[in-house]
């Protein structure tokens, strides 16, 4: 039977499928005892429309794996922050084309975002706001490529 920690680990974010909600930090923590499951999320941000989908995500691995009594918590007392992201999560954020975040930027100044095509720093936002919230849309002046860049928090 795979540990009720191996099946939440694997379960995606809705928003950026191409990592887990592991890999992506939202994960903090999975606890079993006397048959319950008890998962601990903490959002990228506190009105993340994707939460819902995650717990439901999350449920629906842990009743496929044989777990079938499942508590959910959603864990605001420490904020999100993009030094969360794993090593492996940035790594696949920038091999899809998403800049990822610079460790440490959510308490600096990022003055220059790479773009994850060319690796040129002479890019420009044309968004604040990219397909969520969570992310900025921007273009590299030198390749001429759009991208979105998870935001630093």
């Amino acid at each position: 039977m795979v540990s009720a920690r191996e099946l939440v680990a694997a379960v995606r974010d809705p928003e950026l499928p191409l990592v887990t909600i592991e890999e992506l930090g939202i994960l903090r923590g999975v606890a079993e005892r006397d048959g319950r499951v008890t998962v601990r999320i903490t959002p990228t941000y506190s009105g993340c429309p994707a939460m819902d989908a995650i717990r439901a995500d999350i449920e629906a691995a842990l009743d496929a794996g044989g777990y079938h009594d499942i508590e959910v918590d959603t864990d605001l007392a420490e904020a999100w922050t993009t030094d969360w992201i794993t090593d492996e999560g940035l790594a696949k954020l920038a091999a899809a084309g998403v800049a990822p975040p610079a460790r440490g930027a959510a308490v600096t100044l990022t003055l220059t975002v790479r773009c994850p095509r060319c690796g040129s720093p002479d890019t420009e936002e044309l968004s604040r706001f990219g397909a969520t919230a969570c992310k900025a849309l921007r273009r590299c002046r030198a390749c001429r490529e759009p991208f979105e860049r998870v935001k630093a928090i």
